[in-house]
């Protein structure tokens, strides 16, 4: 096997120049001044002291840029994530106790090694079952728990804590009369200031600013703002090299959050990394690769205790904007990491919780995504109701259930439309030797001793009878006029035993009446499978055709010149 593709680093590394690093000297300095506020942030959203958040952004963003098939995407510490955290974890621990902490360690390591494992399989495509309409209802969910949970921080009230948008309502409602007024005040101009950071330009490093003005308002002022919570001290220096604790009935009650993380953090994976690599011709994304990547990312990481990291949206686009190209932006954004845990930390003792809050909000605000709401509602009517569901089960039921409703009825909707495809009888179109769907082109031909029939699906135990109930609707409303029926099979690209024997059944029923059965357009590996369900037993391998119209036109014309040559090559090819 290639090493290249085991070790994506491999491909780029040895032709890697100066003129590259600049860019990636600008993109990861960039990353840096923006993770550094949002990991301490996040990890207060996870139940975490706030070293934690950096403490993810450190082993991980190694191991991706090694093993990682994308060159721009950011690892570490996301607000989802880190919500989906807190509500799995606050049920066996209390938040911030070292219990709490060794849980969401080794919630990295399960969540990094099911990643790996589904790699290491190929088992990426099991993630498809999220389609992108419960994606787009889960994250706008998620988003608006997220930003209620942080209105404690931000208003100075002790609201609960809760993945139920209900409960937090009714909880901030209640108790919204108490707020503190200096923590509100610069909670708010915090929001408004960032909010417009972001009208003058996206680029500007607005957290940051936000960071270095709450801090020096605190420190000067603080004597008169003692009621304002404020971080306090972060403890300096790196993480040592620990193994998690692992309980074995921790990691069967962790199962089910670890699942979902693997999802969302996959798709957010994927989905960044293939809006990127749209952007350049000079890699490409490997499904497989990226789940191994972000497997040994969390693997890792949990070995120097981080909690479970994925790929962020905001900081991936700022690599990509600021000139990153290549892994090497990652390693520039740990060092300054790396400076910032060793000498800043005392740095941000004096940052309020309310700036955190404020960040926070604005951050997860904007993932609620309106426009695709609006585009599924114009494009597709079920798409759009399960969008809702999904909003909806996870606001009301919380992060888990939300996520199991969304896959549940993802998997309905695809069984529903595989076994109820579409299906129409095709007419000729004149002067032509083509024949097409006669409720979408009104000058076909249709003949009142002929069917033609399509299948637009594979045919299987689930859509069989549904294809034989349509085929006999059809057949009966031609009546006793009806001589042939041809299968038009160009759209069906797989069969099973039940398929088979369903079209042997109904081959013998027709030709007891009388009604010739032919095939056009059958797939090779569909015409074996037939073939070997025994189909050539009851029907002639003369019977199979290329096209719709040479069916026709051999069973009107006798005309055997063509279809003889055709039969024996099928005939060879099967053998």
């Amino acid at each position: 096997m290639n090493l290249k593709k085991l070790i994506p680093i491999l491909e780029w590394l040895p032709n890697y120049n100066s003129a590259r690093f600049k860019g990636d000297f600008i993109a990861g300095v960039t990353v840096a001044i923006v993770l550094i506020p949002q990991g301490i942030a996040y990890a207060l959203i996870a139940g975490l002291p706030p070293i934690y958040g950096l403490y993810c952004a450190l082993v991980p963003q190694i191991i991706y840029a090694i093993f990682g098939s994308s060159r721009q995407v950011a690892i570490g510490p996301v607000a989802i994530d880190s919500l989906i955290v807190a509500s799995g974890v606050s049920a066996l621990a209390l938040a911030g106790s070292e219990s709490y902490i060794a849980i969401a360690i080794l919630l990295a390591l399960i969540v990094g090694a099911i990643q790996f494992l589904m790699g290491v399989f190929r088992l990426g495509f099991i993630v498809n079952f999220l389609s992108k309409p419960v994606i787009t209802g889960f994250t706008s969910a998620l988003a608006l728990i997220i930003g209620a949970n942080q209105f404690k921080n931000l208003l100075g009230v002790d609201f609960i804590q809760s993945d139920q948008i209900h409960i937090l309502i009714q909880d901030i409602w209640q108790q919204v009369s108490t707020f503190n007024f200096n923590t509100s005040v610069i909670g708010l101009v915090t929001v408004l200031i960032i909010i417009v950071f972001r009208k003058i330009n996206k680029k500007l490093p607005s957290a940051l600013f936000v960071v270095i003005l709450g801090i020096l308002i605190m420190y000067y002022f603080g004597k008169n703002l003692i009621d304002v919570s404020i971080v306090k001290e972060i403890p300096s220096g790196l993480p040592k090299f620990t193994i998690p604790e692992i309980e074995f009935y921790q990691i069967r009650e962790l199962l089910p959050i670890a699942l979902t993380l693997v999802m969302v953090g996959y798709l957010e994976t994927i989905s960044i990394g293939k809006s990127l690599e749209a952007k350049q011709n000079e890699y490409r994304v490997n499904a497989n690769q990226e789940l191994i990547a972000l497997g040994l990312s969390n693997m890792a990481g949990s070995l120097f205790k981080a909690y479970p990291t994925t790929s962020s949206f905001s900081r991936s686009a700022i690599n990509q904007e600021n000139g990153g190209t290549t892994g090497m932006s990652a390693i520039v954004s740990v060092i300054m990491i790396v400076i910032s845990l060793l000498f800043l930390t005392p740095v941000f003792y004096y940052l309020p919780k309310t700036v955190l809050a404020a960040i926070i909000i604005v951050a997860v605000f904007g993932l609620i995504n309106f426009k695709e709401a609006a585009y599924l509602w114009k494009a597709n009517n079920l798409d759009f109701w399960l969008m809702i569901a999904t909003f909806l089960a996870t606001l009301i039921f919380g992060v888990e259930y939300g996520i199991i409703t969304g896959v549940g009825l993802s998997l309905i909707i695809l069984i529903f439309r595989t076994s109820r495809p579409y299906v129409t009888e095709l007419g000729k179109v004149p002067n032509s030797n083509f024949y097409k769907n006669k409720n979408r082109f009104d000058e076909v031909v249709i003949d009142d001793d002929v069917l033609v029939f399509r299948f637009d699906a594979q045919l299987f135990y689930a859509n069989s009878s549904y294809f034989r109930d349509n085929l006999d609707e059809m057949a009966c409303k031609k009546g006793a006029a009806l001589k042939l029926i041809v299968i038009d099979a160009e759209s069906i690209n797989r069969i099973d035993s039940t398929g088979v024997e369903m079209l042997k059944e109904r081959v013998k029923f027709y030709q007891n009446k009388g009604i010739a059965f032919y095939f056009a357009g059958v797939k090779g590996p569909v015409r074996d499978l037939l073939f070997r369900g025994g189909l050539l037993e009851i029907i002639d391998v003369n019977h199979f055709f290329m096209r719709a119209n040479q069916a026709v036109k051999f069973y009107k014309t006798g005309d055997r010149k063509h279809q003889e040559k055709y039969a024996k090559y099928i005939h060879q090819a099967y053998k």
